[in-house]
């Protein structure tokens, strides 16, 4: 297995007490630190003249190293583990989000009023001027985050009710990073028709629909026939808000070497729903069609194969071969797929100066630390390691603006609009191989988004009210 950075999904609470003696603390904290854990806050729970109770907060980098160290301390003789609570659970309990009335009802007047029988009234004026739904109702503010569950972060096929915590996660998201109300919606069905279907039916509702972890390629013809049926914005954002971040970190990137996108040979290991969307971004960004080369688990998107879906058809080439060969005098690697399977070997073969986005989740498709002296810079998908993608940075804003100036979809130049705002919030003095990417708790980062989405969408004509 491979050993990562403790960090705090996998946190635990652990309550010990043991005999107020000197030197029992040290003995806890060495062995904590021989297992490789990483220890965090240490609180007195209680003390006595012969007794001691503290809450230990660990970071393991897995379950079983999380388990390791629990035993170590019960190898101390004299300890007694009273509780271990892992974190991370306890913070799902419940559920991560709830529905909050934004006006009290105290009064029969109030109840006349916002429910029977003046709701009535309300309803009428909708049913005659159906543009009034959004001044009257949740619409105006309001996301839908859609899923069918068949491709959960990097787990796979889940089902609607494991990709739940995953959607509850995405709607605190919008409501703590943008002020958005969205609600998970994971639908029990797999079959696209059945998808497109049920989104539609439901889209009263909602004011956008953000289409979240549904499989490649099913997920890009449910996003485009939904864009052509509905008249509000539909946003699949392991496509998009990818392709976004990863654009604004490479236009940084390609600043900090001093190569220009149009002439970088461009890797993407990959060809689901984030590695097509990165691609097609970043030709509609400037760069050589003919010097991206698009791979999968059987090497090289070449036109030689067989059976190519119609998204790997965009990006097939005459060449054949493996990763390793297409890496070869390569400027630029993005990885959207699956762990270690970048040797070092294979970035010492790229050209001078190679920048690598190994995005893979939990674990990079190179560890960083084994081609730290051979790379300008390096980024990955985790918050421990500089330079995190993460499309927190790009999914709040981008419906955002959209919702305030009441766009008619997302479109590809809002898209590159928002990641050009990205860029931009990282001067040149600040520029530098750990600082590509702005924070996700950057503060400036929603509004610069919010306003390169509003301000595109309004040239393109495309909204219909701006706030």
């Amino acid at each position: 297995m491979t050993k990562l950075t403790p960090n705090a999904s996998y946190s635990l609470a652990i309550e010990l007490s043991y005999p107020n003696q000197p030197g029992m603390l040290a003995q806890i904290t060495s062995a904590i630190a021989q297992a490789g854990g990483n220890l965090g806050d240490i609180l007195l729970e209680s003390q006595t003249l012969n007794l001691i109770q503290r809450r230990l907060i660990v970071d393991a980098y897995s379950s079983e190293q999380g388990e390791a160290i629990v035993q170590a301390l019960r190898g101390i003789p004299e300890v007694n583990i009273l509780t271990v609570c892992d974190r991370t659970f306890e913070l799902h309990r419940g559920g991560k989000i709830r529905i909050q009335s934004r006006i009290p009802v105290k009064s029969q007047s109030d109840l006349a009023m916002a429910y029977t029988p003046g709701v009535g009234r309300i309803c009428r004026s909708i049913a005659q001027n159906p543009e009034t739904v959004y001044s009257l109702t949740i619409k105006a503010n309001t996301v839908a985050v859609v899923t069918d569950g068949s491709a959960v972060l990097g787990l796979g096929n889940l089902g609607a009710a494991g990709a739940l915590p995953v959607m509850e996660g995405k709607a605190l998201l919008f409501k703590e990073f943008a002020d958005i109300d969205a609600f998970p919606i994971c639908l029990d069905t797999q079959n696209p028709e059945e998808i497109i279907t049920a989104v539609k039916q439901i889209a009263p509702v909602f004011g956008g629909i953000n289409l979240e972890d549904i499989s490649a390629p099913r997920c890009f013809e449910i996003e485009q026939r939904l864009k052509q049926a509905l008249d509000i914005p539909v946003f699949h954002d392991d496509q998009h808000g990818t392709a976004i971040v990863v654009s604004a970190a490479l236009f940084n990137a390609l600043s900090l070497v001093k190569k220009a996108l149009a002439e970088v040979k461009i890797v993407i290991n990959g060809a689901g729903a984030a590695g097509i969307a990165i691609g097609r971004l970043l030709k509609q960004a400037g760069a050589n069609p003919d010097q991206i080369m698009l791979c999968d688990s059987k090497g090289i998107i070449s036109s030689q194969r067989d059976h190519l879906s119609t998204e790997k058809q965009e990006f097939a080439v005459k060449a054949n071969g493996s990763l390793a060969d297409a890496m070869k005098n390569a400027d630029i690697f993005i990885g959207v797929s699956v762990p270690g399977i970048v040797t070092p070997e294979m970035v010492s073969s790229m050209a001078v100066e190679p920048i690598i986005m190994a995005m893979s989740n939990p674990i990079p498709e190179i560890q960083p630390e084994l081609v730290a002296d051979q790379v300008a810079v390096m980024a990955t998908g985790r918050s421990d390691y500089p330079n995190q993608i993460n499309n927190v940075l790009a999914f709040p804003g981008i419906f955002r603006g959209a919702l305030n100036c009441r766009a008619s979809g997302i479109t590809v130049e809002m898209c590159l609009e928002a990641a050009r705002s990205i860029a931009s919030l990282i001067s040149p003095e600040e520029l530098n191989p750990n600082y590509i990417i702005p924070s996700v708790f950057d503060e400036r980062v929603v509004t610069a988004v919010t306003e390169a989405v509003e301000k595109t969408a309004t040239k393109e004509g495309i909204t219909l009210y701006h706030a």
